[in-house]
Order: C-alpha cells, then sequence, then structure tokens
C-alpha cells in the first residue's frame, strides 16, 4: 500500500514532468496545431505524394551532454527511433548537430554510431562545430515513413491502454534512465520497427514513448490533447524485477511504450510483444474524466488532473485533418483542458 503512495508522491514532485510545461512557448508562438500534423505528437506526419512521412527531433540536456557525451550520442539516436516508432513508423536515417571539443564530438558520434547499428538505422548527414569555448551542445533528428499513424488524436475513452517494454536490464545510478541495451542487443532494431506492423495491422489507434517523463507523465501528455483520463493498475504494470516501482513510473526506460486500443483488439496488440520476449499488458481503460488514477491493493489514487494541470499546454487546433492513413483528427469526447485552444 505504500508503493502505492510513493508513485503518487514521485508523479507529483518529477522534475522532468515540471520541465515539459515550457513546451507550451510553441503554441503561444506558433499557434495551435492539430498535433498529429505537428507540432504536438511524438513526430509530424507530412503527406509528401500520397505518402505518409514521420520527421521528429531531440535537443539532449547539456548537463548530460557534459557529464557523458557517448551516452548523450546513444540517447540522440534512441530517442528519434522511439519516437518514429511510436507513430507507427519505420525508421529511415538520423541527421545531427554536434557542437563540442574535439574529444567529446569524437566520443559523442561513437555513441551514435554504436546506436545506429543497434537499432539498424543509418546517420545520414548532419553539422558539426568543434569548439573549445561553447558550452557541448547535441541534437538529432529523425525521418521515418508510416503506413498508419498511431496518433493521441485516436485517443477516445472506452479504449484500452497497453503498457509494453524491456522489463530486463539496469538501473542508472546517476540519471533516470533503464538501458536494455546488453540484454536486447540487436534485438531491439526489430522491436521498435514492431509497432508499424502493430499500427498497420489495427492493433492500436495511438501510442506515444515513456521518456523522460516517465510513464506516469507521458500517459499525461498522449491524453493531453482529448484532456482524457485513465484507470491505471500498477500491479498489472510491467516492471523489472527488484526496482520500486516509484522509480520505474518516473524513469526513461531504453524501451517502453503506452498503446491505446479497441477492446477486441487488445489481446493480439498485447501478444505481438509478448511474442518477441517483450513485457505489455492491459494495464487499464482510457475514460472522459480528465484524471489519471493509479490503483494498487484496492486503494486508488489520482495521480495527474488534466482539468486542473497542463502537461506541456501545447494548443489544439480542432479542424479536420487527414495523416497516414486518413483518420481524421475529429473533437474527442473528452473536452478541452487548460492550455488547449478549443474552438
Amino acid at each position: 500500500m505504500a508503493e502505492l503512495d510513493d508513485v503518487v508522491a514521485a508523479v507529483a514532485n518529477s522534475p522532468a514532468i515540471l520541465a515539459k510545461r515550457s513546451i507550451g512557448l510553441v503554441s503561444e508562438v506558433l499557434g495551435a496545431s492539430g498535433w498529429v500534423e505537428g507540432p504536438g505528437d511524438d513526430g509530424a506526419a507530412v503527406d509528401v505524394a500520397g505518402r505518409t512521412v514521420i520527421a521528429c527531433g531531440e535537443a539532449l540536456w547539456p548537463p548530460f551532454v557534459r557529464a557523458d557525451p557517448f551516452g548523450a550520442g546513444v540517447a540522440a539516436v534512441l530517442t528519434n527511433v522511439n519516437d518514429v516508432a511510436a507513430m507507427g513508423g519505420l525508421p529511415l536515417g538520423i541527421v545531427d548537430t554536434i557542437v563540442a571539443d574535439e574529444a567529446g564530438a569524437r566520443t559523442a558520434l561513437e555513441g551514435m554510431r554504436y546506436a545506429a547499428r543497434l537499432y539498424d538505422v543509418p546517420i545520414v548527414g548532419g553539422h558539426l562545430t568543434i569548439s573549445s569555448d561553447a558550452a557541448p551542445a547535441i541534437s538529432a533528428f529523425a525521418v521515418g515513413s508510416a503506413d498508419a499513424v498511431l496518433s493521441a488524436t485516436h485517443v477516445r475513452a472506452g479504449q484500452d491502454l497497453v503498457v509494453a517494454a524491456c522489463t530486463e536490464g539496469a538501473v542508472r545510478e546517476d540519471f533516470p534512465f533503464f538501458p536494455s541495451f546488453d540484454e536486447r542487443g540487436e534485438d531491439l532494431a526489430q522491436d521498435v520497427r514492431l509497432l508499424a506492423d502493430i499500427a498497420s495491422k489495427g492493433l492500436a489507434v495511438a501510442a506515444k514513448d515513456i521518456s523522460m517523463a516517465g510513464l506516469v507523465g507521458s500517459l499525461a501528455m498522449l491524453l493531453e490533447w482529448g484532456t482524457f483520463g485513465a484507470d491505471v493498475s500498477l500491479e498489472a504494470l510491467p516492471s523489472p524485477r527488484g526496482v520500486p516501482l516509484a522509480w520505474w513510473c518516473t524513469c526513461f526506460p531504453c524501451y517502453g511504450f503506452l498503446l491505446t486500443c479497441e477492446p477486441d483488439r487488445t489481446d493480439a496488440c498485447v501478444r505481438a510483444f509478448t511474442f518477441r520476449g517483450l513485457s505489455a499488458a492491459r494495464v487499464g481503460r482510457i475514460d472522459g474524466t480528465g484524471v489519471i488514477t493509479l490503483g494498487a491493493d484496492g486503494r486508488s489514487l489520482p495521480a495527474f488532473d488534466l482539468t486542473a494541470e497542463r502537461v506541456t499546454g501545447l494548443g489544439r487546433d480542432l479542424a479536420p485533418a487527414r495523416a497516414g492513413g486518413g483518420k481524421p483528427a475529429s473533437a474527442p469526447r473528452g473536452g478541452a483542458g487548460p492550455g488547449c485552444a478549443a474552438p
């Protein structure tokens, strides 16, 4: 019972979730968007001559770049590949930008090379500035393709919530990251491409990778567009042995995804992951309350209320839009929460 309280407290005090609120600046300057065409989802779905191209990018946290340039290089590839996968896409290439002294740049590129080989995605270009005066900085961008798009704009009340993750790995002591590179090895390349297959078969309609905001924060981001809520069972949640749930629910796993499924497709979606030796389970259901509730041992507590606080604060444009498979981004049933540009 104390573990439930610990998870809720960890979410409430998560600096990574708090940091996501600054993303609202994008909408303040650029205006609201339909999310699926960007900004809003993990990547933008762009129609190119009748085909759907996924584009996304990440800037690495400067203290992380400074402390571990190799790890930052790995993360530059990992985060982009996961973002493409979360959109139902196949990663096609990575472009990077690096500002660092020669030693730091070399180490960062070695990390990118390692991850690019692991995920079987080429680094196709970028920009390099060698400087001993400037603070080190790394950004990377990915392009992918999708036959069917998984988007937060497809979330609806009544869908099942599935969590899929690699629960084999080791806790990183200096950073809330759970790597599984040694445990999954080259299997990771097909692990991330599994979501494109799931999307094309209609086994899920929406997805989000579990990133720096952790499981609960990432779920809040997935539900923010429609101000939806969810009732999540911590007892059903795939998790690594010996790792406190409070840490697991606020960390960035190497491989972790949230998906929403129509109830008659949930079992098939879960089996797609478990067949590959990954952990996956239905952990709850999407509802229209706007509140993420966590439950364990017969108790439940609210962990995030989207009707009272924002995550990113990105505005939404509810004008119908089409992306990857033609599903319209029509108004959801959850209502418009704070920070959303409702009509």
